[in-house]
């Protein structure tokens, strides 16, 4: 059979149920903790962070299916279904027996597969009758999606810039402001937590962690307002459902069955989105496909980090979560894929990489805009940095199935596309850019420093 370079879903062919990974697993991801008790955290607890909707999604990891609202539905039909595309122009560059296929998030306005979590956490906020949201933002692409969800019904949206994408992404700032967001580079004098990090790190360029603080401590001192958070959590995990869910029904259109799947890795919500039903198969024992997380070696998680408790963010403010993690203290190098630059990782997905049902590697940023380069020129799509790793492990992948003369499919993630990240390569191009991967001894520094839970 045929396949055409670009396989569509029609609107009628959208998921209407968000799939839950946790209900297939038999070892659940560990319980939130509260770190005063260490004991599990309430709803009662966590509603004063989050909607209360969400706090049910987060806490819930029995139940399979979750139906998408209608009014959700009805936004998602403005730029789903997203296209399967069949990189034939890529495979025949390689000169690969390998077929690869990516899912393309990017054809939205924010620009990235954000937007699938935003609207749907905007929309039980405005449900709830809540004021505003706050919320932080690594390269913006979140900050983007959820100033664009707010906007749409109604809604403050108080976005914290971490520092170094704020100055190297200033395009981005704007959308944002464009759709309404007030946005603040974090770490900021606006807030407490701002302030003691700032007077700890003097001259920092900020992390997604330090930017979870702030947003966290606004959200809980503004009447009427609530936190939310594009990555990380099992809500937005199951939000993200919809990407894998359009994928294997384009691929089922046409009986194709992965090999392997790759998704780029920073807090786990597109990896966790793409990879979620072909995960169900796995865990259910129906299939046995590769599945590979990319991350950046200059914020390592997976690769290098420590399966232990660790605060989600860096003034502490937030439950402790059992995740892959560097320290919440730790803050990665100034690497130009901003929405990787989280010290751990999703515990959904932690849990399964520690029980063995996903690999890992990371990448040095030169050779992630080698293959963001070379894709571009082939496949006619300028990726994001964070996209370009899983480019960059599906090209690698490619080029063993010629090696080894194997037809292998391919399916990887392109979360979005890059066109707010000509600094990066600018700097690239200009041959300034270089690879700033953390030493043994300071992982170690950080790793001595978690919170001691039994």
């Amino acid at each position: 059979m045929e396949i055409p370079y670009k396989i569509y879903l029609e609107e009628n062919e959208m998921p209407k149920y968000w799939y839950n990974m946790r209900a297939d697993m038999k070892n659940k991801p560990a319980p939130l903790l509260n770190p005063g008790t260490h004991k599990p955290v309430t709803f009662d607890e966590l509603s004063h962070v989050f909607c209360d909707e969400l706090v049910k999604q987060e806490l819930d990891d029995t139940t399979a299916f979750f139906e998408i609202p209608e009014e959700i539905r009805s936004f998602y039909r403005m730029y789903r279904p997203a296209p399967l595309v069949r990189a034939y122009c890529l495979e025949k560059k390689l000169g690969t027996p390998a077929k690869i296929y990516y899912k393309f998030e990017g054809n939205n306005t924010s620009g990235s597969h954000k937007l699938n979590s935003a609207i749907a956490q905007a929309y039980y906020a405005k449900k709830q009758g809540l004021k505003g949201v706050t919320t932080e933002t690594g390269a913006g692409q979140w900050g983007t999606a959820l100033s664009m969800a707010c906007a749409y019904f109604g809604l403050d949206c108080k976005v914290y810039m971490v520092k170094v994408s704020y100055e190297q992404k200033p395009f981005r700032r704007e959308v944002m402001r464009t759709y309404g967001a007030t946005v603040t580079p974090s770490p900021s004098m606006e807030t407490e937590v701002g302030r003691r990090i700032l007077e700890k790190h003097p001259g920092t360029t900020g992390s997604l962690g330090c930017a979870i603080s702030e947003a966290v401590e606004k959200a809980t001192t503004s009447k009427g307002y609530r936190y939310v958070l594009g990555s990380v959590l099992n809500q937005v995990l199951l939000h993200q459902s919809v990407i894998g869910l359009e994928t294997k029904a384009a691929l089922d259109k046409y009986n194709i069955k992965p090999d392997i799947i790759i998704g780029c890795a920073g807090g786990g919500s597109n990896l966790g989105g793409l990879i979620s039903p072909f995960m169900g198969e796995k865990l259910r024992g129906e299939s046995d496909v590769r599945i590979i997380a990319i991350e950046p070696a200059s914020c390592p998680s997976f690769t290098r980090g420590t399966f232990a408790y660790d605060f989600c963010d860096t003034g502490m403010m937030t439950p402790l979560a059992k995740m892959y993690t560097l320290g919440s203290d730790f803050i990665p190098s100034p690497s130009h894929a901003g929405g990787l630059r989280y010290h751990g990782m999703s515990s959904t997905l932690s849990q399964l990489y520690h029980d063995g049902y996903m690999e890992a590697a990371s990448v040095n940023q030169t050779d992630v805009f080698k293959a963001a380069e070379y894709f571009a020129r082939i496949e006619g799509i300028l990726p994001a940095p964070e996209s370009s790793h899983a480019i960059y492990a599906a090209i690698e992948e490619a080029k063993k199935c010629k090696e080894n003369g194997e037809e292998k499919t391919i399916v990887f993630g392109l979360t979005g596309t890059g066109y707010f990240d000509m600094v990066a390569y600018e700097k690239f191009h200009d041959g300034k850019m270089d690879d700033s991967v953390p030493s043994d001894e300071e992982l170690k520094k950080y790793a001595d420093m978690l919170p001691k839970v039994e």
